[in-house]
């Protein structure tokens, strides 16, 4: 073999280990490539908020009713509240039915569990209104801001007037604010006026009691009231 002949021969072997070597290259870069896209997909579907509304909380716990009451005697207490003993959990079911009610477990942890003979559609009702009347009891009450101005035309007084109404009602505080600007410094005895007659408008309404009178702080004129 002459020399030229091996010089080409180690040129193309020399080609070809190259060229395998760049394709061995490619190909792990493109697995890497794909690997690293996949995960980061992964990565931001893991970090995505669920968008599912959430059941809401049933108000009143859960009552087991009928054939879902599983302790096998029970005492029984009629619609009025009268004992009438211990009885089997599935003949009890059966005085309920006859007078078209149901067995409501009213007492589970009892010795025997407290069922009671009731038409529980109505009962279930009765608890749910008596929930929602304990958080409306409940609101901790707030304190609004209500912005007059010196010149207010009687729209925007009627509109302040519903808003403050709504606010009272709720059971929060409502405090009125007329800020004076530039010369109307000079002229607070008819931001005084304003403050005065917006709260007669919502004494017509209802009765109110102030928890700080018509003052003057500064640039402001305010007062605090609240529904008696």
């Amino acid at each position: 073999m002459s020399f030229t002949v091996y010089f080409l021969e180690s040129i193309q072997d020399t080609q070809r280990h190259y060229k395998r070597k760049i394709s061995q290259n490619w190909f792990r870069l493109e697995i890497f490539t794909k690997t690293t896209f996949t995960s980061f997909q992964l990565y931001i579907n893991s970090m995505r908020i669920s968008r599912k509304k959430r059941p809401d909380k049933p108000l009143i716990p859960k009552y087991f009713t009928n054939e879902r009451i599983r302790s096998e005697e029970v005492r029984v207490l009629d619609a009025e509240g009268k004992n009438l003993g211990v009885m089997k959990t599935k003949d009890a079911i059966l005085v309920a039915k006859e007078r078209e009610q149901d067995l409501v477990e009213i007492n589970p942890k009892a010795n025997p569990p407290v069922a009671k003979i009731m038409d529980f559609s109505q009962f279930k009702y009765q608890k749910e209104k008596e929930v929602r009347k304990q958080k409306l009891n409940s609101h901790i009450a707030e304190l609004k801001g209500i912005r007059l101005s010196m010149r207010i035309s009687d729209h925007d007084m009627d509109v302040r007037l519903q808003q403050a109404l709504k606010f009272l009602n709720r059971g929060d505080k409502v405090r009125t604010e007329v800020i004076l600007r530039g010369r109307e410094r000079g002229k607070s005895a008819i931001g005084f006026d304003v403050t005065r007659r917006f709260c007669a408008c919502v004494e017509a309404e209802f009765p109110i009691r102030f928890e700080q009178e018509v003052t003057q702080q500064g640039g402001k004129i305010t007062a605090i009231i609240t529904k008696k």
